[in-house]
Order: structure tokens, then sequence, then C-alpha cells
């Protein structure tokens, strides 16, 4: 993350634009604002962003409806800004493709640790190229196989069954690493925060759902009946399948 990280700012309400706007430039980003639907598509078809922070309650298209947009285009991290206290409205903002979600009112430093949480999740890691000798020499060590798909964890690769690679953001990534690794073992989403991000993760960067959604729209054939990645009930997740060295 650098400091020039560009954040789109989606509110109806011109304070809070303004308030965040101020904040956000003191704290060194580059910031844009939309007031509604149409000026951040518009906005988002003109420049590059590193993050948006999209207000739920939009004039005409409404934040939902924006981040379903987004997500279609851009793993771009999304946090969700709302005035409701109703649970479900932060569910939906999560499977619709949210990262996080802000009740308003807010404080602002913690708008911010937010940001810098999720802008650091998303940075492309730095990786070691790896030579022919050394993929040889690991053998199919760090390669699981699981129902035709062929996780490469050296190369950080997902192909399926006909060797199409699949794109997985860094996140998302990690979390079927995870599961591969501890396949028909329940897991609780805090044991998934420590193997995904380590038992320092932030507790507000609680996105475990938001990206098991993702991820089950990549890898599942039916993502609304998931056999890959099974919800149990009031406990967390489970992947429901075997896994092989090949």
């Amino acid at each position: 993350m650098t400091n020039q990280s560009h954040i789109l700012v989606v509110d109806d309400e011109a304070r809070i634009r303004n308030m965040l706007r101020r904040f956000l430039l003191e704290e060194g980003f580059a910031v844009s604002e939309a007031i509604d639907g149409a000026t951040a598509r518009a906005a988002l078809e003109r420049e590059t962003f590193d993050l948006v922070l999209l207000d739920l309650m939009l004039p005409g298209e409404d934040g939902l409806s924006l981040a379903r947009h987004i997500r279609q285009h851009s793993e771009m991290p999304i946090i969700m800004l709302t005035g409701k206290g109703d649970l479900i409205d932060r569910v939906v903002g999560l499977e619709t493709g949210a990262d996080d979600y802000i009740a308003k009112p807010f404080h602002l430093r913690e708008v911010l640790a937010r940001i810098r949480a999720l802008l650091r999740r998303a940075a492309p890691r730095t990786q070691m190229p790896v030579s022919r000798a050394a993929s040889v020499e690991a053998g199919t060590a760090d390669i699981l196989s699981f129902e035709g798909w062929r996780l490469d964890l050296l190369r950080r690769e997902l192909c399926g069954h006909d060797g199409t690679q699949v794109a997985l953001t860094a996140g998302e990534f990690e979390l079927l690493r995870a599961f591969a690794q501890h396949p028909n073992r329940v897991l609780k989403r805090d044991q998934l925060m420590d193997l995904v991000k380590g038992p320092h993760w932030a507790a507000y960067d609680r996105t475990i759902d938001s990206q098991i959604v993702r991820l089950r729209r990549k890898i599942e054939t039916d993502p609304t009946n998931p056999s890959l990645i099974k919800t149990v009930r009031g406990t967390g997740y489970v992947f429901a399948v075997s896994t092989a060295r090949p």
C-alpha cells in the first residue's frame, strides 16, 4: 500500500463526503467523490481506484446494486457504509461482494484502520520466481487435487480439469489453501481467520463470509447449493471433499 492509494467515496450526503475527503486527504490518500450510482459508475469508467467507500442507501441505484456491478468487473475492496442497524442489510451487503461494512455514525480513525487493513490484504504479494529445477525438486509436494481441481501451493495457481487457470485474489487463494489442507473438518470463522491471516489479523477485518461467497462462485458447480464448501449452521464451514497429492 502506498500513500497515494485512490479512494472513491460514494455517498449522497455532502457532509459525509466532505468529512471523509478532508480526513483521507490529510492521511495522504487521493480521494474522488460520487453522489449516486450513476456518478460512481462514470468515475469507475474514467479512473482507477484502490478502494470504494459505498453508502448503502443512495438515490436511484442503491449501494447493493452498485456493489454487484463493481464486483462483476473488479476485485477492488468495497466498504459498505450503512445507517441501518438491521443485520440482514449487512449480511446482504457482504454476500453482494462488499468486503466490510461500517455503521453510521462512525469514527474516522476506525474508517482509516479498516481501509488500511483491506488495502494491505488486496496488495499483490511479491513472489520469488520459481525455477524449473526448484519445481522439479519440489515434485508434487506442493500440489493438492480435489474434485477435478488442481491447487498449486508453490505457484499459487488453481486449474480446472481441462487445465484452465482460474484467477484467485490473494484472500481467496489463502482461504482455499486453508480448506484444502484441512478437508472434512469443520472450521469456525476464527479458526479460518487464523489459518488465512495469522493470529494477529485485526478483529474488524472479518470478511470470511464474503470471501467464501466469491470462492464458491469460482469452484462450485452450483454456488447456491454448494457441494465443496458447505455451511455448518451456527458453527462455521467444512470442505466436504478429500484432497490428494498427484
